[in-house]
């Protein structure tokens, strides 16, 4: 399998979360970092250390602009990394971050950056604990570039949530809202689009909505932050080379109007636009009530719901059940939707 057609330079879309990225990273870095730790491809990395369970993870971002309606490139890496750890089940405990900052930056702009950084790790109860600061010359880097890393505790019982080991028919997909804020905000705030519309972002660290449908059941078989590829990526990944498959109602997703507007008039479809404050659950029937309703509690969750259900009808493939009652697969996201929106 090639990595591009070419076979020999990196493309925009092997960042974009979908089929080109799957393609980079099990034909690259797999394949030279091969490892049984590695090789589980989930959100963070489970490990052992002096017999506890510790989740790690790392995330680097780059977005354009890096400020946008409902926050800046700070905010993306703080809640990117918190939700990461949280979809795992774990509990995050702390943060590192590390600044590449192009030459030339006005120095109030960073400020304004890490103020929003401490302020989300504060109320997230995450804080930041160490870090590294780099300057490249003008015209090496675009503005700045951040990468966070974080560590959290994992209780043994909630180590098969980042594998999805446990899913089981009748199982039901829950999403605690709206699908394609983020990335259509970025793409609002782009100055060479024009487009005046009032989309914001829904970053977002939702480590604590995750703590509360944690303790009212003990039935969540699987989280996944749906971020770069959207819903319909996690959805594909999810149930590719599985023993089950999925449906997805699309008359149960909350796609807000404007939202929708902007995508029918870009041509992009809400299931492939990057969330930055979205959770997909797979959860028990029996217990899908009570997580959806603890889920509503949170000013992240209002509009919490079940979106669909898992199926052994046909094993592999996911399903979209349309508004006007047809069906359509639910496919990997192939190339670039939307280049770097987080």
């Amino acid at each position: 399998m090639t990595m591009t057609k070419n076979n020999d330079k990196i493309i925009l879309g092997h960042g974009s979360g979908g089929k080109l990225s799957h393609d980079l990273i099990n034909n690259l870095f797999i394949k030279h970092f091969s490892n049984s730790i590695l090789s589980q491809q989930s959100d963070s990395a489970i490990v052992d250390i002096n017999n506890s369970r510790i989740a790690f993870t790392t995330d680097s971002f780059v977005v354009d602009p890096i400020f946008f309606p409902g926050g800046n490139i700070g905010n993306i890496a703080v809640a990117g990394t918190i939700n990461d750890l949280a979809v795992s089940g774990a509990i995050p405990k702390y943060l590192s971050c590390g600044f590449i900052i192009e030459e030339g930056m006005p120095f109030k702009q960073l400020e304004e950056i890490v103020i929003s950084m401490a302020q989300d790790a504060k109320k997230a109860g995450v804080p930041i604990v160490t870090g590294d600061t780099k300057v490249v010359d003008k015209g090496k880097c675009d503005k700045v570039f951040i990468n966070t890393s974080g560590i959290g505790d994992l209780e043994e019982r909630n180590v098969h949530i980042s594998l999805g080991d446990n899913i089981l028919p009748g199982d039901k997909i829950i999403i605690n809202g709206s699908i394609g804020d983020h990335g259509m905000a970025i793409m609002a705030a782009r100055n060479e689009l024009n487009i005046n519309t009032h989309i914001e972002s829904d970053c977002a660290p939702l480590n604590d909505l995750i703590a509360d449908a944690l303790s009212v059941s003990d039935n969540i078989r699987f989280m996944r932050d749906a971020t770069r590829g959207g819903l319909g990526t996690v959805i594909s990944e999810l149930v590719a080379g599985s023993d089950y498959g999925i449906e997805v109602n699309q008359d149960k997703l909350t796609v807000h109007d404007n939202v929708r507007g902007l995508c029918e008039i870009l041509g992009f479809d809400p299931l492939y636009v990057a969330n930055e404050g979205k959770v997909v659950m797979v959860v028990a029937s029996e217990d899908a009530d009570n997580v959806i309703e603890s889920m509503k509690k949170s000013p992240y969750g209002e509009e919490a719901s079940i979106i669909g259900e898992v199926s052994y009808d046909h094993p592999g493939m996911a399903w979209l059940n349309t508004s006007v009652g047809g069906k359509r697969v639910i496919e990997m996201l192939s190339g670039q939707q939307l280049p770097r929106i987080c």
